[in-house]
């Protein structure tokens, strides 16, 4: 078996040292270096390339984020960013996912060791997920340079029109430049969208406010009772699920603290299933880049009640988990790019 080869970058000994113990714990993983800085991190590269790299934000002389601006630019590799500023500063978590980042996660309490253990988990999923990533160069300097130079949209005001059509969209490691890609190409009177994308809490409220400069629809993070109108976007809170409802005159969202479902809050599974009572009304549902299954179950029971039910392709997937699990299980009818995808949402919205 080939171990993930795990390089930690980060200026605290004490950081490198416990996060060096926890992945040589696990079978599945090796550290075959820790770095107090990106230059040094640069020279243990040169001798062995690692297959994740756990980064801190905050280091001397060249700081997190522009060390993974170059690597994602330059020679692309799954990054999983380990910080406490993270939680702090959500805006610079969501500047890493954009710049490439798989997952952002806040450093350990190390005073707990209850704490410790479930933190342990996250760190372990979050370097599985990453090393089973596929990045490619092009693809993250299109993506960054076009966010870099996007014109702000000219934003009407959302319609307030009653409909019955909806758009559905699960989304998780990887998936968070795909959102935004997708966004940022609908026109003011697209269908109401609502999405989940797995992130932890904190983290949703920036990322909805930098989706919505970018789009010439809303975008916002969703509230329990917000009305579902069309040339809105709404992001489930982080750590929380959101739920369609309806209360006989028009659809509204609903967010609660419900149990972990596919080990995961927000779950996809969630926001489907929710639709499910819903029949008389037309629904396409989306899943984009993941890994595990979050989403199928409910997509697969969307389907039956004659939802068109889409999944991204593997060409375009940075993680090909969840969307390949909708397809090859048959809950998905088509297996799309994200060009395709946005043409599909568009045609949607422009027929309902």
């Amino acid at each position: 078996m080939n171990l993930v080869k795990v390089l930690i970058v980060d200026d605290s000994a004490l950081i490198r040292q416990t996060l060096s113990s926890i992945i040589s714990s696990e079978n599945e993983m090796e550290v075959i270096g820790a770095a107090s800085d990106p230059y040094v991190a640069v020279s243990q590269m040169k001798k062995q390339k690692p297959d994740v790299i756990i980064l801190d934000i905050q280091m001397p002389r060249m700081d997190g984020l522009t060390f993974l601006k170059k690597i994602m630019t330059q020679n692309p590799i799954p990054v999983v960013v380990v910080s406490s500023i993270a939680q702090k500063d959500s805006e610079v978590a969501v500047e890493a996912y954009r710049l490439g980042a798989i997952s952002v996660i806040e450093k350990p309490k190390l005073g707990s060791e209850l704490m410790l253990k479930a933190w342990k988990s996250i760190l372990i999923d979050a370097i599985l997920t990453a090393s089973k990533s596929r990045l490619n160069k092009f693809r993250f300097t299109k993506l960054i340079r076009k966010s870099l130079t996007l014109e702000k949209p000219t934003k009407q005001s959302p319609s307030v029109t009653v409909t019955n059509s909806i758009i559905l969209i699960g989304s998780s490691a990887g998936g968070t430049e795909v959102i935004n890609n997708i966004l940022s190409q609908l026109e003011d009177n697209s269908l109401p969208i609502l999405i989940v994308q797995h992130m932890p809490p904190f983290f949703t409220s920036r990322y909805s406010e930098r989706l919505n400069r970018n789009s010439k629809i809303q975008v916002k993070e969703a509230c329990s009772g917000d009305e579902l109108q069309r040339g809105v976007a709404y992001i489930a809170p982080g750590g929380k699920h959101m739920l369609l409802r309806n209360n006989g005159f028009n659809y509204f969202v609903e967010v609660n603290n419900d149990e972990k479902v596919n080990r995961q809050r927000p779950s996809v599974d969630v926001l489907f299933e929710s639709a499910l009572k819903f029949t008389g009304s037309k629904f396409m549902a989306i899943i984009l880049s993941g890994m595990g299954n979050d989403g199928t179950q409910g997509m697969h029971k969307l389907k039956s009640h004659g939802a068109i039910t889409i999944a991204q392709n593997e060409e375009s997937s940075i993680v090909y988990g969840m969307p390949k699990e909708a397809f090859t299980s048959g809950a998905a009818d088509h297996s799309l790019s994200i060009d395709s995808i946005i043409s599909k949402i568009s045609v949607f919205s422009e027929r309902n």
